[in-house]
């Protein structure tokens, strides 16, 4: 009996020291270990699902731009000044002897892109620097079946457009996801044409939300690592869901691993007045702005160091019907606070034209509450104004305003001036030696601090007159080009 006594409790105190051992090696697994498995699961298995679901709503867009009149045959070869195809050298004379004096050619301009099915009735959305100008569009599915294509409506604002096929019988369409809900280091998947390669998968994370990049007054890009190339341009972002949640649009030249989607959550509104108008209409105020620094919001008494200073009124705009003033601080719009100028502006873009707002503002340290009237944006009054951006001129290029954004991006350490947005190829501006990212400071000697300076400039000089252009350039410093206007 003893000995059946001793036995139980032997087998007792064996259990017992199996559960504890056991119990043991279970908390003392290595933190590594753990992190280790918790990272396997966080990195998809593959993405082949998600490329076979999404794969029959992308397209391959190409299109052709027809040039009217192209110009001597001779020209195409670009000889300038001082080489056998200048005018004043032999081959102009050799070209027109078999040609004619006034032979002219058309080109046939070509361009790739992509672009996502919405709808069953046939709309495709693309970007807007994808189709523009186009004379032919053709839209070519994975299934190798290829349609012509019209456009319905472009937005340049945002670089978007609408275009549409004659739909066929069971047309696939993509799903349309919540791009406010995506998070930073969420996986995305960009599919597309790049280079014309169809069909291209390339998967990675997002980056960041709400960046700036200085393509426009709504910037509030996606950025992720996904392999974004020339010609993946309109094609959709997709999260893990299979959900388009952006529109592949812009990619950073010098940069690898860096690219831009549109958010589809303010796309859709464009894309449905697209559909429905044919054009977008946004709400205009009628002011020209700028971001509150630290010290203007202390020295305006705004408390938060939140809102937006007002540094222009447009006479008998909104804004100035309402009773604004110059050096108001706008802070709130129908009750939303207004931390910066790309939020003000993307509000007021929002509102209906004929809808009337309260706008908060703060005027001498005290709070005042304005209703305004919105009008509707008129880009080309605005350009006119002189606001914030020129057309391409006779030199070929575009400036804009110099926004601290833009200074950051450029890594250039510049509040005045402004920003060479873009250069015409084989223009005067071109051929001079000007790039993108410069910032025109000086113009004969004249300082340049807004696109206003700029144009009363440029305007000086006559035609066959010489301009000079003192340039600060990123990683190369203070340089000065010559050109003639």
């Amino acid at each position: 009996m003893i000995q059946n006594r001793y036995k139980s409790v032997n087998a007792y105190m064996i259990s017992l020291l199996t559960v504890c051992l056991f119990l043991i090696s279970f908390f003392c697994i290595p933190a590594s270990s753990i992190a280790a498995t918790e990272n396997a699961r966080m990195i998809p298995e593959n993405f082949s699902g998600l490329a076979e679901m999404v794969g029959p709503v992308v397209v391959n867009i190409r299109t052709v731009k027809i040039i009217k009149g192209g110009g001597r045959v001779f020209r195409q070869f670009g000889g300038g000044e001082g080489s056998p195809f200048d005018q004043n050298g032999p081959m102009p004379d050799f070209f027109e002897k078999f040609f004619g004096q006034n032979q002219e050619k058309d080109f046939k301009q070509r361009s790739l892109g992509s672009g996502f099915v919405i709808d069953k009735e046939g709309y495709i959305v693309t970007n807007n620097h994808v189709i523009e100008g186009a004379d032919e569009i053709k839209v070519i599915f994975k299934d190798e079946n290829e349609y012509d294509a019209e456009i319905v409506g472009r937005d340049p604002n945002t670089d978007l457009a609408l275009i549409k096929i004659k739909s066929p019988d069971n047309l696939p369409v993509a799903k349309i996801g919540n791009s406010d809900k995506l998070k930073v280091g969420e996986w995305v998947v960009a599919i597309g044409s790049p280079f014309g390669l169809e069909q291209t998968v390339t998967a990675g994370i997002v980056s960041a939300k709400g960046r700036v990049i200085g393509s426009g007054p709504y910037d509030d890009f996606i950025q992720t690592d996904a392999s974004i190339n020339p010609g993946n341009s309109g094609g959709p972002l997709i999260n893990m869901k299979g959900e388009v949640i952006g529109i592949n649009t812009a990619i950073v030249a010098s940069g690898q691993g860096i690219g831009f989607a549109i958010p589809i959550n303010m796309a859709s509104n464009i894309i449905e007045q697209l559909k429905d108008n044919g054009e977008v209409t946004r709400g205009w105020l009628g002011v020209a702005i700028q971001n509150l620094t630290d010290e203007l919001a202390e020295y305006y008494g705004v408390e938060d160091k939140k809102g937006v200073l007002v540094t222009e009124v447009f006479p008998g705009d909104p804004a100035d019907k309402a009773g604004i003033q110059a050096k108001d601080i706008i802070v709130s719009i129908d009750g939303k606070k207004v931390s910066d100028t790309r939020e003000l502006t993307s509000l007021i873009a929002g509102i209906g034209v004929g809808e009337k707002i309260d706008i908060d503002i703060v005027r001498n340290g005290k709070l005042k509450t304005y209703k305004v009237k919105i009008a509707k944006r008129d880009d080309g009054q605005i350009v006119s104004k002189g606001r914030n951006d020129t057309e391409k001129d006779e030199l070929g290029i575009r400036v804009s305003a110099l926004t601290p954004e833009m200074a950051q991006q450029y890594k250039i350490p510049e509040s005045e001036g402004v920003i060479v947005r873009e250069v015409q190829p084989d223009s005067k501006g071109a051929k001079a030696g000007i790039m993108t990212g410069d910032i025109i400071k000086e113009i004969n000697h004249e300082n340049v601090t807004n696109v206003e300076t700029y144009q009363e400039a440029i305007d000086k000089v006559k035609d066959g007159e010489s301009i000079n252009m003192f340039i600060r350039r990123a990683n190369s410093g203070f340089i000065v080009i010559k050109l003639t206007k």
